[in-house]
């Protein structure tokens, strides 16, 4: 197969190659890129078969470059750090990965399995995985007292209502009251990872550490969020599949 791999630093580069010498499968790198905007023009020239794709580039990320190819016609295998969101989105896609710094065994394994998948069946596994992605991008942005406050909502730990007002938690310990009831959101956040187990709270299911069976969600900051009775069993239920992605 015809390779090209797309990842901005150089001992991962090399050590993939190194690797890929000794692997079963034959696979003939026709080049290196380092961004985006390099691999974009490099792929459409070259039409590989197949491309090893860094997440996090110098100018942008994998599915960016995804998004920017004219032609798909390729197998991919992706190569990340272990981030949360990366991680999260190729699992919800079943999209073949490789851990840095890459196994020789996870490699050998992830070729034999991507030889065998239609590329029609990976680009539904791509649009899924990038799906993901992109709701983890999401913002909102608040109507304050005295300005329009944009908010990244990877960093949303909760948000709390009280008598017609909300207030957001970040997680970098900034809190903003909007004017607003919860339900004005609730549909929004529930789009990107966000679930109300109670009339007075949202939580981003991300930033969940433990479900006390009592019936109390423990944030990783050690925040306690009570889950209502009624809601209880539509919050496990939801709780759990998140954690199985």
């Amino acid at each position: 197969m015809k390779a090209l791999i797309v990842e901005d630093k150089v001992y991962i580069r090399k050590g993939l190659i190194n690797l890929l010498e000794k692997v079963e499968t034959e696979v003939a790198i026709i080049g290196e890129c380092t961004s985006v905007k390099e691999a974009v023009v490099v792929a459409n020239a070259c039409k590989p078969e197949l491309v090893f794709l860094d997440i996090n580039l110098t100018d942008g990320t994998g599915f960016d470059f995804l998004d920017q190819t004219e032609n798909l016609d390729f197998k991919t295998i992706f190569i990340t750090a272990y981030e949360e969101y990366a991680l999260k989105a190729l699992k919800a896609g079943a999209v073949d990965y490789l851990l840095k710094p890459v196994d020789f065994d996870e490699l050998e394994a992830a070729l034999k399995k991507i030889k065998s998948l239609p590329i029609s069946e990976q680009k539904k596994q791509l649009n899924t995985a990038k799906k993901v992605w992109h709701q983890d991008d999401a913002t909102l942005v608040l109507s304050l007292s005295d300005s329009f406050q944009v908010i990244d909502l990877k960093e949303l730990l909760y948000c709390e209502s009280d008598k017609g007002y909300t207030t957001f938690y970040l997680s970098n310990n900034k809190k903003y009251v909007a004017s607003k009831p919860i339900k004005e959101y609730e549909e929004q956040l529930e789009k990107v990872n966000f679930t109300r187990p109670h009339q007075s709270f949202m939580v981003n299911l991300k930033y969940i550490d433990k479900y006390d069976k009592s019936g109390t969600i423990y944030l990783k900051n050690g925040k306690k969020i009570p889950v209502s009775s009624r809601k209880k069993e539509a919050f496990i239920a939801t709780f759990l599949k998140y954690n199985s992605l």
